[in-house]
């Protein structure tokens, strides 16, 4: 479960429920229907004191086929989709998980690697099936994250991607966040983020390490008043 600190950020933050001192800032749609990744987006934006909604929030929103060769593709096309689409600034995402001795499989394909119906179990599962036999130091892999920032005309106005390096260990560790966490051991914690929390996660992850460098470039959007 996240902690209690990090659902009261997202809350308080959120565009749902917001009060009415929230509504004179400027608001970013996060482009996720997925409650856990929008609960970590909300407290790793936070800092820009923005109202914030997801695409649950919405009612007119579209489905966004993710169909690029990269993430960087798959992330500014859902930017640029939405954002058209809802004339409103949008932060598309897309991340997974690239295994070194899978040719960087799962990649792309991370949330859907055992197939259209796949759940974060059955991906858990066939990737312990394509590494079984390896040993540690054939098991390394990198989770991959990258944002792009879209303003209401389809224009991509702020990117950006980071990774973080681990090894897959034999068995699922823990049982906090989503995906392939309880397969992903830091290798300098020793760790998964099954394991260690939403607290850490949010300090250590692909995802928090992509949204610390595209922080700045938002907030210089945000300041030069092109915010509407």
């Amino acid at each position: 479960m996240f902690s209690p600190v990090a659902c009261d950020r997202c809350a308080r933050y959120s565009g749902v429920g917001s009060n009415s001192n929230m509504t004179e800032k400027p608001l970013l749609i996060l482009g996720t229907g997925n409650k856990k990744k929008a609960l970590e987006l909300a407290v790793l934006f936070e800092p820009v004191g923005l109202r914030l909604a997801t695409l649950a929030d919405l009612a007119d929103t579209i489905e966004v086929v993710e169909d690029g060769q990269t993430f960087a593709e798959n992330a500014c096309k859902k930017a640029v989709q939405q954002a058209c689409h809802l004339g409103r600034w949008v932060l598309g995402e897309d991340s997974g998980l690239a295994v070194d001795a899978l040719d960087g499989a799962p990649g792309v394909y991370s949330a859907r690697y055992s197939g259209p119906d796949a759940t974060d179990e059955s991906n858990n599962r066939k990737l312990l099936e394509a590494l079984e036999g390896l040993p540690p130091e054939r098991r390394t892999a990198q989770y991959v994250c990258h944002m792009a920032i879209s303003d209401p005309q389809g224009n991509v106005l702020a990117e950006s991607e980071a990774a973080c390096r681990g090894r897959i260990p034999h068995q699922p560790q823990g049982t906090h966040g989503f995906g392939y966490d309880p397969l992903f051991e830091l290798f300098e914690y020793h760790r998964t983020f099954g394991q260690m929390g939403p607290i850490a996660k949010a300090c250590l992850s692909h995802r928090a390490r992509a949204a610390r460098r595209l922080l700045p470039m938002l907030v210089e959007l945000v300041d030069s008043r092109r915010w509407r």
